[in-house]
């Protein structure tokens, strides 16, 4: 793999699943599938989460560890903005204020993750702590909310939905501190986000 551009081993593979997701769920927005796109933005979620805990079961080089660090501030801005603003496209949010919101969110989203690596190269980052909501937790977000979809007006919806990516989008680069999750907390988001899948597969 030499000659290839790439730092290429199996401590990054989770990682390249979780861009796949988000690709998918692009495809299934834009194909009209929302549900199902918001079932591979969970999924995006769930590599996430657990994409650092499989890359530290490999023994890599400094290289490597510093590669898999940009692979995955660059997946994530595949899986959790521009996955996301592609679902509020199609779901049919298209006014000027949308767009806006969709550039604010986008711009706080890059943001934080510049300053994430930033800090982190300088080992000044945070280790029981985040600063800022991390965007990872928009996959959850945004899947909970489409799930009232059934029981709220379509105005009341769109308000709603809207208002939730402006929450996220503040939440982003303000600094408050969110606890870093560890040990029994990837099993709880784990279960959590399954749960919410089933929620997509039985009641839309």
């Amino acid at each position: 793999m030499k000659k290839i551009v790439g730092f290429w081993n199996p401590s990054v593979v989770l990682t390249y699943v979780g861009m796949s997701f988000a690709v998918i769920g692009m495809f299934l927005a834009v194909k009209g599938i929302i549900n199902y796109s918001f079932i591979c933005l969970v999924l995006c979620g769930i590599c996430d989460l657990f994409d650092g805990v499989v890359a530290r079961r490999f023994k890599r080089t400094d290289d490597e560890k510093a590669f898999g660090i940009e692979l995955d501030s660059l997946v994530d801005v595949i899986s959790f903005i521009a996955l996301p603003v592609t679902i509020y496209m199609n779901i049919g949010f298209v006014s000027p204020v949308h767009l806006v919101i969709y550039i604010l969110y986008a711009i706080a989203g890059i943001a934080r993750l510049g300053y994430f690596n930033v800090v982190t190269a300088d080992g000044e980052g945070p280790v029981k702590y985040y600063t800022g909501l991390p965007i990872t937790y928009a996959a959850l977000v945004f899947s909970v909310m489409y799930l009232t979809v059934k029981v709220l007006s379509p105005d009341v919806f769109e308000i709603v939905f809207t208002l939730s990516m402006v929450l996220i989008t503040i939440l982003e680069v303000i600094k408050v501190k969110i606890v870093k999750p560890k040990g029994l907390a990837y099993a709880f988001f784990a279960l959590l986000a399954i749960a919410v899948i089933v929620l997509y597969i039985v009641v839309i």
